[in-house]
C-alpha cells in the first residue's frame, strides 16, 4: 500500500513539474493585452519557425528612414491548418497590422491580424475567436 502511494506521489510530481515550462511558454506577460495598435509597413522578413513565427515589418519614420517592428505569431503547424503557408507573406508585401503592443514600449508585439494591400485579411486565429476587426486602410 505504501509503495503504491509513493509511486502515485512521484508520478503526480513529474506531471506537475512538466506542466510548469509549458505554462511559462504560453505567457502573454510581455504584451499589453488590453490595447491594440495598428501600423502600416513593408514585410522585411518572415521567420517560419517553431515554436512561433516572427514577422518583421519596416515602418516609415519621421526621419525619412524606417523602424523595424517584430511581431510574434502562432506556430507554423497551427497556421498551416488555417491556410497559411511559408509564402503567405513575402518580403516587400505591404500590410497594415493590428497587434498587441509590447509592455516595454519596444517596436512590435503580438500579431493579431493584418490587411494586405490587395484587401486580403490575415488572422492568427479562426473566425469568431474574439479577435479585433481587421485594420482599415
Amino acid at each position: 500500500m505504501r509503495h503504491t502511494f509513493l509511486l502515485a506521489l512521484i508520478v503526480a510530481s513529474l506531471i506537475v513539474g512538466a506542466t510548469i515550462p509549458a505554462t511559462a511558454h504560453h505567457s502573454f506577460s510581455a504584451f499589453d493585452m488590453a490595447n491594440t495598435k495598428n501600423i502600416t509597413g513593408t514585410v522585411k522578413q518572415v521567420d517560419w519557425t517553431n515554436p512561433h513565427i516572427w514577422i518583421w515589418i519596416d515602418v516609415a519614420n519621421a526621419k525619412g528612414g524606417a523602424d523595424t517592428f517584430g511581431f510574434e505569431g502562432m506556430s507554423p503547424n497551427y497556421l498551416g491548418r488555417r491556410g497559411w503557408t511559408k509564402s503567405t507573406l513575402k518580403t516587400g508585401d505591404k500590410i497594415t497590422v493590428s497587434f498587441r503592443p509590447m509592455r516595454d514600449g519596444s517596436n512590435g508585439g503580438m500579431f493579431v491580424n493584418g490587411k494586405m494591400a490587395s484587401g486580403k485579411v490575415l488572422t492568427m486565429g479562426g473566425a469568431g475567436d474574439g479577435e479585433p476587426a481587421a485594420p482599415q486602410q
